[in-house]
């Protein structure tokens, strides 16, 4: 039987218990991708990172994420979480299938570098209605950022309200993204995957690669604070700096033990 050590973090977390739970587990080499996914669901978070030491120059990690279903190109709050266990000074780079990402300590923060999302806007009326939306302009994002597609609604209190058909949700490949100016933060969404094995995602980084270049250009500032408005709540201090996203949060270890296959 073989240990491989195991971190639970809550990542863009206001407190413990808070923000979006994802499994850290640092491996010496990968294993097998079935095993990897395996691990994923047993875990059942929304994410299961695993590292490996890069043999890269630009890199100090390799890093693939899963879910309890698939594995993604891209996520950010097991990102900040992975560096939240691995850095060790001010800043741990990973190479990932969306390029290098960076983590780094910024102020009181752990600070996520990941790339900006380039939007084009679509109708697509069977999302909105498996929302529980009227239909209206959808924005979306490449691939790469788990087809990303961002719809807005008038105010915080209609993001909260929005009740979205999972049954239909999880036949459409796309990463919902429900969004409105907030109240006490700057913007407010809520994040649904079904296709993916999520429903509702806590707090997404990957949305918000896609959320901040939306949002700079309608707010007129590169600076922002967002809330992601789930059962468990996440900040995250948004900025863009050209092609790129940094995005702000705190981390919490909430687990560490030992994997044993």
């Amino acid at each position: 039987m073989t240990g491989i050590p195991f971190f639970q973090v809550d990542a863009f977390a206001e407190r413990p218990l808070t923000g979006n739970p994802a499994a850290v587990m640092p491996l010496d080499r990968w294993l097998p991708d079935d095993v990897m996914q395996a691990i994923a669901a047993e875990n059942n978070l929304a994410e299961t990172a695993f590292t490996v030491p890069s043999e890269s120059e630009d890199a100090d990690y390799d890093l693939r994420w899963f879910t309890p279903a698939v594995e993604v190109p891209l996520c950010g709050h097991a990102t900040l979480a992975a560096g939240h266990i691995l850095i060790h000074s001010d800043a741990v780079r990973f190479s990932t299938k969306s390029g290098i990402l960076t983590v780094t300590r910024h102020d009181d923060l752990l600070e996520l570098n990941l790339p900006a999302a380039k939007l084009h806007e679509v109708e697509e009326p069977e999302l909105c209605a498996a929302v529980g939306l009227s239909n209206r302009p959808v924005w979306i994002a490449p691939p790469g950022f788990n087809d990303s597609a961002i719809l807005e609604v008038e105010n915080e209190a209609e993001v909260l309200a929005v009740s979205p058909d999972f049954g239909k949700l999880k036949h459409i490949q796309r990463m919902a993204i429900v969004t409105a100016r907030g109240n006490a933060q700057d913007i407010a969404s809520r994040v649904f995957v079904p296709y993916a094995g999520i429903d509702e995602d806590p707090v997404t980084g990957s949305a918000h690669g896609a959320l901040v270049p939306y949002w700079a250009e309608r707010l007129g500032r590169a600076s922002f604070t967002a809330l992601q408005a789930s059962a468990r709540r996440g900040i995250l201090h948004c900025r863009l700096e050209a092609d790129r996203v940094s995005l702000g949060g705190n981390c919490f270890t909430v687990v560490v033990g030992t994997f044993q296959l």
